[in-house]
């Protein structure tokens, strides 16, 4: 199974918290088969208990560590959110949740990371009208 597919893909979305936006997220992984509905609890409890808002306008909701067991499938969703979202320490534009088997989350992560370093890709996923146009930016991103 691919880790990211259109279906996973919500574009040009609009929430008053973080807590909607994050449950948006889960919502793609439930949807796409990746996890099962108390991942999304545990997306929550992450960030309540250490920021998942990474600056550059990004957000990389994932569960903790003991919701591993939630986890069916390693796959991410991609919610762009293009007036942002509040999340304390800065504003969400970009939502990308992750839910990874064993370790597969620290490689995801670092992918993510890598590329959104660049605040030109950042953009890029920002303006961004189409699936496939998210697809071909991070269409890359393997466990």
């Amino acid at each position: 199974m691919e880790i990211l597919r259109k279906e996973n893909i919500s574009l040009n979305q609009s929430y008053n918290t973080k807590e909607e936006a994050i449950r948006a997220v889960g919502q793609l992984l439930i949807d796409g088969g990746y996890v099962e509905v108390d991942y999304v609890e545990a997306m929550i409890e992450r960030d309540e208990s250490a920021s998942t808002y990474m600056g550059n306008n990004l957000a990389i909701p994932h569960g903790t560590e003991e919701a591993k067991k939630h986890v069916i499938e390693t796959g991410i969703s991609f919610v762009q959110v293009p007036d942002g979202v509040d999340f304390g320490k800065g504003e969400a534009k970009i939502l990308v949740g992750i839910a990874g088997k064993g370790d597969d989350h620290l490689e995801i992560l670092s992918q993510i990371a890598i590329f959104c370093n660049e605040q030109e890709n950042i953009d890029k996923l920002i303006q961004a009208n189409s699936e496939d146009e998210i697809l071909d930016l991070l269409g890359g991103i393997e466990s």
